[in-house]
């Protein structure tokens, strides 16, 4: 367990004089909001129990950890499948939505109570755990599952760019490297800036999709009856189902929320682990649920206005931009742009955090974030330059994840149901039968894909 005396609450007393909770000015309570001093300071106040704080101040020093993770749950590989999904099959694949987001809450769940337990991530714990032909084999395929999130990334965020602005493509994408350098350059003053400005785009891509809804105007009862009962009626239907599958239950969050919570507030003893955990659940479950209505949003929009409009082929990213424009207005069309260019910007500042974990994690290295950065822009810019269909390349990006999430959900259930690591945040049996039968799921889903594709 981390007990750096710099990191450590219990060892600095961050708690006394509670200067966190003293009446501030504006301008102060923002400075203070940036501050990780503060923030850890709030959280030793509540930890500790000494002063009664009304709940939202209990729990607001804990959140920021799930909201990071969850914009990988609303990249442009989502904004691809989704609003595929919901051209071609209308309101019938939202299910498969709101079962995803289900199991995402789940995975993450475990995935930050692994770093709370044990102060080490899931890479961490395979490099020290497993044997090193198995570590290098893991390293591998998710190095390969990063790829795949960054070419979707940049590709949402190059083509927000090029919609809102009329940049080519090759261009924009070097745009979005610079501007991710910039974001991730936050990380020198602290964890709070780069989580509050995670947040900050979160709710720009809430907002765009508000706008879409309201001018959508879905109905709802062809809404509810269109899910029931769940079901998926082509080979087309399952590819869609397992992209959506892959772009909200995300490999490289399951590895990067472990090391978001690994250190973030360190604490000795197992009763306040525990508590720490307690609040790290309405994190994620803020976070999550708050990823799950976007994602809803954005195939409702699709349905709303693309199916009942008759537009049900394959759309590309372009194509919807272009067709929102006389079906609800340049208004519609520009909000689309805009929720795009954040939701790429976002996620791939969060791909390029995660990839980092993964090559500490699982083979002890740390190379700059400016080669990093650069390594993975590569696929995208072989994509887009060779003039690849960039909404297929996200949809297949998509189905790529989802082949790599039993590679790093089966270690961490298999981790997380361990007291010996886990003391007593160890997995209750029923848990571990939950998290198992996901897992499952997910195999025979990603199989029966290719049963479908190659046999008929």
């Amino acid at each position: 367990m981390d007990s750096d005396p710099v990191r450590s609450l219990e060892n600095r007393g961050m708690a006394r004089g509670l200067k966190a909770l003293k009446p501030y000015s504006l301008k102060e309570r923002f400075r203070r909001l940036l501050s990780d001093k503060a923030t850890l300071q709030l959280a030793e106040a509540t930890l500790s129990g000494e002063t009664p704080l009304p709940f939202w101040k209990r729990i607001v020093a804990f959140l920021g950890p799930a909201f990071v993770a969850s914009v990988a749950y609303m990249d442009p590989g989502n904004f691809a499948t989704n609003i595929s999904g919901g051209a071609r099959y209308g309101y019938m694949l939202l299910w498969v939505i709101l079962l995803s987001n289900l199991i995402a809450m789940l995975i993450q769940a475990l995935s930050a109570k692994l770093g709370i337990a044990t102060g080490r991530s899931l890479p961490e714990l395979i490099r020290d755990e497993f044997p090193k032909p198995l570590v290098i084999f893991f390293w591998i395929q998710a190095e390969v599952i990063a790829m795949a999130t960054d070419l979707a990334e940049f590709l949402g965020a190059a083509l927000g760019l090029n919609l809102l602005l009329g940049i080519p493509l090759l261009p924009a994408a070097m745009i979005t490297g610079v501007l991710a350098f910039l974001i991730l350059d936050l990380e020198r003053y602290g964890f709070r800036p780069l989580e509050i400005a995670i947040t900050m785009f979160i709710g720009i891509i809430a907002f765009c999709y508000l706008i879409e809804i309201w001018l959508a105007r879905p109905n709802g009862m062809e809404l509810v009856m269109a899910m029931v009962p769940p079901r998926l009626t082509d080979t087309e239907s399952v590819l869609l189902a397992v992209g959506i599958l892959g772009a909200t239950v995300m490999p490289h969050v399951i590895y990067l929320h472990s090391a978001l919570t690994q250190g973030r507030i360190v604490a000795q003893s197992p009763e306040r682990r525990r508590r720490i955990f307690r609040f790290e659940l309405y994190d994620v479950i803020l976070a999550l649920g708050t990823a799950g209505l976007i994602n809803a949003a954005m195939l409702i929009m699709a349905a709303a206005t693309f199916h009942r409009s008759g537009y049900r082929e394959f759309l590309q990213l372009t194509d919807a931009y272009v067709t929102l424009q006389p079906l609800l207005g340049p208004f519609a069309a520009t909000a689309f742009a805009i929720a795009l260019l954040a939701s790429g910007l976002s996620s791939s500042t969060v791909g390029t955090m995660a990839g980092q974990i993964i090559m500490q994690g699982f083979v002890h290295w740390r190379i700059p974030i400016g080669i990093r950065r650069a390594v993975t822009m590569i696929p995208a810019i072989i994509v887009i330059g060779a003039g690849f269909d960039p909404t297929r390349a996200l949809v297949l990006s998509q189905v790529t994840l989802s082949f790599g999430i039993p590679f790093a959900l089966i270690p961490l259930i298999w981790f997380t149901q361990r007291r010996d690591l886990m003391g007593p945040l160890a997995n209750n049996r029923l848990t571990t039968i939950v998290a198992s039968i996901v897992a499952a799921f997910i195999i025979v889903l990603n199989l029966f894909l290719l049963y479908r594709t190659f046999v008929g």
